[in-house]
């Protein structure tokens, strides 16, 4: 690996490091790891053709932001190793629609792992990204609890990779996933970029918040410009089989026992896929020094309202099992979205009800359809953020989509 080309630091007043760059041609930047009061001057952003190398392109998020960015005219070159943390079937599925819409010269694949040297090596000399999209990640809380090391080598070193290849490789813009899991048990209402977010409570949000740090040192010691941003839960049509809008509305539809972890009270701030994916480009097309942004909803709906959503729009009553609050989980989030609505022009669209309408509607065709095969109990190796405790002879065999 290359080493870090180093440049000259500075203090300020508040001790915050500014970067002082020896070369009078290069950008001269001064962000913090978190939002200040006196924010930089937004970006106009970037227009006309980009070639954007997108990781994980085969999962949830990353084939959905590589759709819209071939739809609107940019190339991609996806790579992504398909593992089979939840079943292969869905992102095998993503990648050939992506690559029977929009063809194989528009749409390069590449199998593999982002930590493989060698490998990232080629990609960035063969096909010349100049924008990165880095999605790539092992994702949940509880299965980070049971096997910490894979997070460190995935999340971890496979963003230090990256943002090392982009540096060496004149990479105009770094956007990568961090997640709301960095504010950890935090009791602020509206959870914002300026919170310190020292505290987090699972290896997960560690490797976050690790790779949030990692990425302000680039920018500081390269000038790469990098933008970190927190996605509040994302669901969808297409939607990871392992979280709990898939899970909820697979398992009612079926008739089949759903997990109600605690009082019902928890919240979450569930923000639909367009809404996330939107964000996303926005962050590609203005290239920041330095920044971190929450993309979410702005509102959270608690657990009991969720249920009774999934009632409403699967037409189908829940069987519910009452069970303790999941170890490493946050009781609450809830997006400050204000800092993105003002430097991006991000606003959410799509409400909860209509995104899960939207959600069974998409799952009730895909299952009449045999799109989907699916048996969300054994996704995330059983560890998923809605883990399942299902009886296999309580399925409602008069239920008009296939059991599992």
């Amino acid at each position: 690996m290359s080493k870090i080309t180093m440049t000259n630091i500075e203090t300020s007043s508040q001790n915050t490091p500014t970067t002082v760059n020896d070369d009078s041609n290069s950008s001269v930047s001064s962000w913090d790891t978190s939002s200040n009061t006196d924010e930089p001057q937004t970006v106009e952003p970037h227009v006309g053709y980009k070639k954007v190398l997108v990781t994980g392109g085969a999962g949830f998020i990353g084939s959905s932001v590589a759709d819209e960015l071939l739809n609107r005219g940019d190339d991609v070159v996806i790579v992504d190793e398909v593992n089979d943390y939840y079943d292969t079937t869905f992102k095998e599925a993503n990648l050939k629609l992506l690559l029977d819409k929009y063809g194989p010269k528009r749409v390069v694949v590449v199998r593999g792992d982002i930590c493989d040297a060698s490998l990232m090596q080629s990609v960035f000399e063969d096909h010349r990204p100049t924008w990165v999209c880095h999605m790539a990640a092992r994702a949940g809380v509880r299965p980070s609890i049971q096997d910490p090391y894979i997070y460190i080598h995935s999340n971890i070193e496979g963003t230090t990779r990256l943002m090392e290849m982009s540096a060496k490789y004149g990479v105009q813009n770094f956007v990568f996933a961090s997640s709301s899991s960095v504010y950890g048990g935090s009791k602020s209402t509206f959870f914002s970029e300026d919170e310190v977010v020292d505290n987090p409570v699972s290896p997960y949000a560690a490797s976050k918040k690790a790779c949030e740090l990692l990425a302000y040192t680039y920018h500081h010691l390269t000038q790469l410009n990098v933008t970190g941003l927190r996605f509040f839960t994302v669901y969808g049509p297409h939607g990871r089989p392992d979280m709990a809008p898939f899970k909820f509305i697979d398992r009612v539809s079926r008739g089949m026992e759903i997990q109600q972890f605690g009082d019902g009270s928890s919240s979450r701030d569930y923000t639909y896929i367009s809404d996330i994916v939107d964000g996303v480009i926005r962050a590609i097309d203005r290239p920041y020094p330095y920044q971190i942004f929450n993309l979410g909803k702005g509102s959270g709906t608690s657990l009991k309202e969720f249920i009774d959503l999934v009632q409403k729009h699967t037409g189908k009553k829940a069987q519910i099992k009452i069970l303790p609050d999941q170890p490493g989980d946050v009781p609450y989030t809830c997006a400050d979205v204000s800092k993105a609505e003002r430097m991006l022009g991000y606003t959410s669209k799509i409400s909860f009800e209509e995104g899960i309408k939207r959600t069974a509607t998409w799952y009730k065709e895909a299952f009449q359809q045999g799109a989907i095969e699916v048996c969300p109990e054994t996704q995330a190796n059983g560890l998923g953020r809605s883990p399942s405790f299902v009886s296999m002879d309580k399925i409602d065999m008069t239920s008009t989509v296939p059991s599992c």
